[in-house]
């Protein structure tokens, strides 16, 4: 995924490009679903399956110089798909106008399903006859790019997860419920840690949990379909599909069955699964009392019933069926609606009994924003039956509702390191305080990292700078002394000698402190007197932030004031294309080194956030974060989960962006500009009227 830092620009070109198709197909958007997801299917296998190939082939034995032909069973070692010759995308492309590509297509898919039993059946065929040859092949070649060719890494696994996050976005299935964001299905595999044994999912959508449970074990370097056995139950028969298409293509295996989970439990796993992840529909109010009263699945009893006989609210349906399900050792964790962990009545009387048991272990609250079809906040339940005794009665409470990471306007998710600080919260919780100390650790290594890589960077950009700087004195030296220009002309030159000095500095205690770390022993170093020292380091990475941003602010105001007020693409001194050319690499090279520089201050941060909040590297309550609530506590507030309830407000935290003085100054220059221009535009109003002769 290193490889390719641009990743988010080709999912929406791609995306951008398969969508374009379809508008010149006859296909609405949830027609145009399938088809689609056929071939990103056939793309992501591909990609997996060049990603093993060389090294299942180099494990072959040889016979007489003879090496064996691949078989699905090699694949299936390596969590990928075993591919025909007929069924590897690059056979499609290559195919011309004149071949019949839906009946290649067809072929492909067929060749699979021959191979994976799984499968049949379930493959999009037929629906490719429908797209005209030509859409067809512009298709095959959206998704072919040549800069996804050679790439490692999971990156069409990402692509597959980003055209499902889309088509959910625009409901173009099953009103997109059938997609749970993958930062909360990894948070979720994450904290449960399903290292053996059988997982079900009871409304299990496209198979997310699944293939998050699967990269968990992988992560141990552990062959997940030797570990785990995966089962589901889903209402809809195209999702399903979707779900044994999400499993296939890496390399894993999972009894699905169709099934209304409220009635029905084909798989007969009642106290049978170690684990249970899921995110259920919210708030159904339709589920059939009478036909449900009596399911071993209700221990805790039906929540409540209306007049017309219905439940009057699924949510404790749902979490009684989770816990139910699972063994004695079992642990669970799904996605509920943030009503149910306060919710009265007859909810709450289930609620009582559910946390009497001892089994309520973590209850972690979500923002609003994190689903692609409803903006509604959620919280996250953990059940876990095997609760060491001390935390039996007991609660952790998480509220990360402040700690989001922007994907766009209307849509948000965990950044990789926000995942692992709220893990490491429960890590803290279950004593495993060498991980913790090993997080922060490799923080501060990432800092160092990134710092070192941002001295050659912050001098590329003072000596792209300063060409840019020497083109424009010879204009300069035209105007007059007291000029408009000659304010800011004084705070750049004074801003380039800060920005001078400051990087001979960074690059010296960058050096001296990434030796000084190097020495440390990581296993036993103090992290709160590491941080200290590592003070003047970050104070200077943030001056050099503020300095590289203010000179590129300065040198285009400077340059402003030439054109707006001088005149300057009239004069001779003044060198347009040098100018504009040099201003594109200024800005290129300021765009660089702030980002690095920025990356190595983000890193930093995430060190600081943690050590801050648990200095000593215990689990401790934190003011609106964390708090390890007990039974009476729980009883004193009507048995409510709520996290918010329990941990506080969090204080405020600063921007590290944010600098007071230079948004005023740039506040200031800009009401001068717009002065100027108001001034301007009277005059001209003015000379207007008079001709007018009014």
């Amino acid at each position: 995924m290193s490889q390719l830092e641009n990743i988010e620009a080709i999912e929406k070109r791609l995306w951008s490009a398969a969508d374009t198709l379809r508008a010149n197909s006859n296909y609405a958007s949830n027609e145009y679903f399938m088809p689609v997801m056929g071939l990103v299917f056939l793309r992501h296998a591909y990609s997996r399956y060049l990603a093993v190939k060389d090294e299942i082939i180099a494990t072959l034995p040889t016979r007489g110089g003879k090496t064996p032909e691949l078989t699905k069973k090699d694949f299936s070692k390596k969590s990928a798909i075993f591919l025909q010759p007929k069924a590897q995308f690059d056979y499609l492309v290559s195919l011309k106008d004149g071949d019949d590509r839906a009946k290649a297509i067809i072929d492909a898919m067929e060749s699979i399903e021959v191979d994976y039993e799984t499968l049949r059946g379930v493959l999009p065929k037929k629906e490719y006859r429908e797209l005209d040859n030509e859409i067809l092949g512009q298709l095959l070649r959206s998704l072919n790019p040549e800069e996804l060719k050679k790439v490692t890494g999971d990156v069409f696994g990402r692509i597959y997860e980003y055209f499902l996050t889309q088509f959910a976005d625009q409901k173009a299935h099953d009103g997109g419920e059938f997609f749970t964001p993958v930062s909360l299905v990894s948070l979720i595999a994450n904290v449960l840690e399903p290292k053996r044994g059988t997982v079900l999912d009871p409304a299990c959508g496209s198979g997310g949990m699944f293939v998050q449970s699967a990269r968990f074990v992988e992560k141990l370097h552990q062959n997940p379909t030797d570990k785990l056995n995966f089962y589901g139950l889903e209402k809809n028969g195209t999702t399903i599909n979707l779900a044994k298409m999400n499993l296939a293509v890496h390399g894993l295996v999972g009894n699905i069955k169709k099934a209304i989970t409220y009635y029905d439990d084909p798989h007969n796993l009642y106290k049978k699964a170690d684990f249970v992840m899921a995110n259920p529909p919210f708030n159904v109010d339709e589920i059939d009392a009478d036909k449900i009263k009596n399911d071993p699945r209700l221990p805790f009893g039906l929540p409540g019933v209306n007049k017309k006989g219905k439940v009057s609210n699924g949510n404790y349906i749902w979490i009684s069926y989770f816990y139910s399900y699972l063994t004695d050792q079992g642990r669970a964790g799904f996605v509920m609606s943030s009503q149910a962990s306060s919710a009265g009545r007859g909810e709450a009387e289930v609620r009582e009994k559910l946390i009497e048991t001892g089994h309520v272990d973590i209850m972690i609250a979500i923002r609003s924003n994190f689903f692609y079809t409803r903006t509604v906040p959620c919280e996250l339940w953990f059940l876990n039956k095997s609760k060491p005794a001390e935390f039996k009665d007991k609660v952790l409470m998480i509220d990360v509702r402040n700690i989001f990471r922007k994907v766009t306007r209307k849509i948000y998710d965990f950044s990789p390191e926000q995942l692992l600080n709220i893990l490491s919260i429960i890590w803290l919780y279950r004593g495993e305080s060498k991980r913790f100390h090993y997080l922060v650790v490799n923080y501060i290594s990432a800092m160092f990292n990134e710092a070192t890589q941002s001295i050659e960077l912050t001098h590329n950009y003072e000596t792209v700078f300063d060409k840019l700087n020497k083109e424009l004195q010879p204009f300069l030296s035209t105007l007059p002394k007291d000029g408009k220009q000659t304010e800011t002309f004084k705070e750049l030159a004074d801003c380039l000698q800060a920005y001078t000095s400051g990087i001979q500095t960074f690059a010296k205690l960058t050096q001296d402190k990434s030796a000084w770390w190097e020495k440390q022993n990581k296993n036993a170093v103090n992290l709160i007197e590491a941080l200290k020292d590592l003070e003047p380091l970050a104070e200077e990475n943030n001056k050099l932030i503020k300095e590289a941003e203010l000179m590129y602010r300065l040198i285009n105001r400077l340059t402003d004031v030439c054109l707006n007020n001088y005149n300057a693409k009239e004069s001779d001194e003044w060198n347009i294309r040098e100018i504009v050319n040099l201003k594109k690499q200024t800005e290129g090279a300021h765009d660089t080194v702030v980002k690095q520089l920025k990356l190595a201050r983000y890193f930093h941060n995430q060190a600081e956030w943690l050590i801050e909040r648990f200095p000593e590297e215990k689990l401790c309550d934190v003011e609106g974060l964390a708090k390890l609530v007990d039974k009476e506590e729980l009883k004193e507030n009507d048995w409510s989960l709520t996290p918010g309830r329990y941990v506080g407000v969090a204080p405020e935290e600063e921007d590290p962006d944010f600098d007071f003085g230079e948004t005023m100054r740039t506040i200031h220059a800009e009401l001068e500009s717009l002065n100027v221009q108001a001034a301007e535009l009277a005059k001209q109003i003015d000379v207007n009227f008079k001709k007018l002769k009014i």
